[in-house]
């Protein structure tokens, strides 16, 4: 089979079951909406800072894919084992500090002037999703096991199984219906607390079942922690996770800011957001099956094949970013009034759907970009490249721009602000990126350390 078909066959899965779970927070979103106003600036308030929290740990966890994918392609199937075994001491590290996080959210809402009417309905989400956060960490570490080894489908599978049980579990929560106590938006937290604790148990039954996982050995006892390889993966995954988390949160913290222009800006911004996850969800899917097909071609010692994958899954990403921008941009005021009944954020949420369109040209190519750079030990120049321009150029620039001015403009005071300065600092990263890969797929005499 040819590289793009490989490629493009295990992006294609991956990529349904991250539809599903992005599914999940689409229905949130439109429960909420429907719910009201007040609920859906409850839940984009909420859902920002467990995104900031979630995915910096989930991308220690994930930063493992090139590491596991190399051990496979080197032919050393028990020592993939061994490494995930060790990589539960990882784990059990990012689920503690997570929860902390999770329980203690006044800091991130006193920071960044969140009204103080809407600090009870956050907290108790953001507490329930605490309980949440172990289950998703270890269900993410089974999913990118399964992505490494080339086994995206069962993950697939009980991500589709998922979604029809959180959906109407979330409705049902929220709402009162089927008998069930109205929780209000914090329903939908609880579900997913059901539904992440359900998927977990699901793939621990697939892993001691399962004839396919035989040969890594994963059910022996548990080592004592080994220094060496747990910094070597701290070294990996410190950094990768640190960028993983400064460009979800130059991206979620703009909910946190906006809050302060009124429900109408921050759930017409919720909307654009949502929809900017979906669209992210097709060149993730890439990055992750063409890390794990660069990282195998590496581990066998084939350069030149490990340059052939990634140059294959950047071309499928910038193609498939051109056709679903352009979807978007002509799609904008349906998939609006999809969202929400209210007329005002419907015509607000049209016109920032019309920028998630441009920002998802530069997005898909930065984000196989950096999944790549992983394959090749690159992580540090990533964070800091992010921290300039995400949360610099971006974040900060867009804050300036609505509420100070910045340089010769006024201060404007808007959504798109924030949309305007955040597109073209991703735009200079996604140059930035291409250059360091290109620089990095050419550098000869690379060898793989596990």
């Amino acid at each position: 089979m040819s590289e793009l078909k490989t490629i493009a066959r295990h992006a294609g899965t991956v990529l349904i079951g991250q539809l599903a779970v992005i599914a999940f927070g689409v229905a949130d979103t439109v429960i909420a909406g429907r719910l009201s106003p007040q609920a859906l600036a409850t839940l984009s308030l909420a859902s920002s800072i467990y995104i900031s929290v979630y995915v910096g740990l989930n991308g220690l966890i994930q930063a493992l894919l090139p590491v596991w994918a190399e051990l496979r392609g080197a032919g050393k199937l028990k020592e993939i084992g061994q490494s995930v075994r060790q990589a539960l001491y990882v784990a059990a590290g990012a689920g503690f500090m997570g929860i902390l996080a999770l329980c203690f959210p006044d800091p991130w809402l006193e920071w960044t002037d969140v009204p103080p009417a809407l600090w009870p309905d956050v907290r108790t989400y953001l507490q329930v999703l605490a309980l949440a956060l172990i289950p998703s960490l270890l269900f993410r570490m089974y999913s990118t096991l399964n992505q490494s080894l080339g086994y995206p489908r069962l993950v697939t599978w009980l991500q589709a199984g998922a979604l029809f049980v959180k959906v109407p579990l979330s409705a049902s929560l929220t709402f009162g219906l089927a008998g069930w106590p109205a929780l209000g938006v914090a329903g939908c937290a609880w579900a997913t607390l059901v539904v992440n604790s359900l998927m977990l148990l699901t793939g621990i039954w697939l892993l001691r079942t399962q004839s396919i996982y035989q040969p890594y050995r994963l059910w022996l006892r548990p080592e004592a922690p080994d220094g060496p390889m747990l910094w070597r993966f701290l070294r990996l995954g410190l950094p990768a996770g640190l960028s993983i988390m400064v460009e979800i949160t130059s991206f979620t913290l703009m909910a946190l800011f906006i809050a302060r222009l009124g429900a109408v800006s921050l759930a017409s911004h919720q909307i654009a957001a949502n929809m900017a996850g979906v669209l992210y969800m097709i060149p993730l899917a890439l990055g992750i099956a063409s890390s794990a097909r660069t990282g195998y071609w590496l581990g066998a010692g084939q350069a030149q094949r490990a340059r052939e994958a990634a140059s294959t899954g950047l071309r499928l990403a910038a193609g498939m970013a051109l056709l679903c921008a352009s979807g978007l941009w002509f799609a904008r005021e349906p998939l609006a009034r999809l969202f929400t009944a209210d007329p005002a954020v419907a015509l607000a949420a049209a016109v920032w759907l019309g920028w998630v369109a441009a920002y998802h040209l530069t997005d898909a190519v930065q984000t196989v970009c950096v999944f790549l750079l992983r394959c090749y030990r690159i992580t540090l120049a990533p964070l800091l490249i992010y921290t300039v321009m995400l949360w610099g150029a971006g974040l900060c620039g867009g804050y300036l721009l609505a509420y100070r001015g910045l340089g010769p403009w006024a201060a404007q005071p808007a959504v798109g602000s924030f949309w305007l300065t955040s597109f073209v600092a991703l735009a200079v990263v996604a140059l930035l990126f291409t250059g360091l890969l290109w620089r990095a797929m050419r550098a000869p005499g690379y060898k793989p350390s596990h």
